[in-house]
């Protein structure tokens, strides 16, 4: 199981994991669910009785926990701490320099979404202000709050001296 595999390289995830053997976590997101039972040496295996604590995740927010007093804090702490190092796992496979170029194109990709929307958001931003005129820049937005400044003061002026007038 691979979640084994990460908790064998985090020694300290699974000697907190053991204090919990033989109760069971439910993973689920959306239809899908795995369960597993923790076993005394704090690794784990697939199946097991009703969940004592269960996570929902999806993509849109962070994992809820829910289920035991005890167990439930340390599946949050290993949820916000247990990390796979998947370019160590694929420099065995296929060497370091390969792993390391694999992962670093995978980051792109993963970060290319977000960074496609910021590249949209901007162009769209200077269309509306530059072509369209539908939006002030800044600089000009700025200008016309100094002349607004100036407007209102003399306007203040002219009030009294209507008022000296009158």
């Amino acid at each position: 199981m691979a979640l084994n595999r990460l908790l064998d390289a985090e020694p300290w995830a699974r000697e907190r994991l053991a204090a919990f053997a033989g109760q069971s976590v439910e993973l689920r997101n959306g239809p899908l669910a795995l369960r597993f039972t923790i076993l005394p040496g704090g690794r784990v295996e697939a199946g097991g009785e009703a969940p004592a604590v269960v996570v929902t995740w999806t993509l849109a927010r962070p994992p809820e926990v829910a289920g035991d007093d005890k167990l439930a804090p340390e599946v949050t702490l290993l949820l916000r701490h247990l990390r796979w190092d998947f370019e160590e796992d694929l420099s065995r496979l296929v060497g370091d320099v390969a792993a390391h170029r694999l992962a670093e194109g995978a980051r792109a990709l993963a970060a290319w979404p977000a960074d496609a929307a910021r590249r949209l958001g901007a162009a769209l931003a200077d269309y509306a202000a530059e072509e369209k005129r539908m939006l002030v820049a800044r600089p000009e937005l700025e200008a016309l709050r100094a002349a607004r400044g100036r407007l209102e003061q003399a306007l203040e002026r002219l009030e009294e001296r209507v008022r000296r007038l009158g």
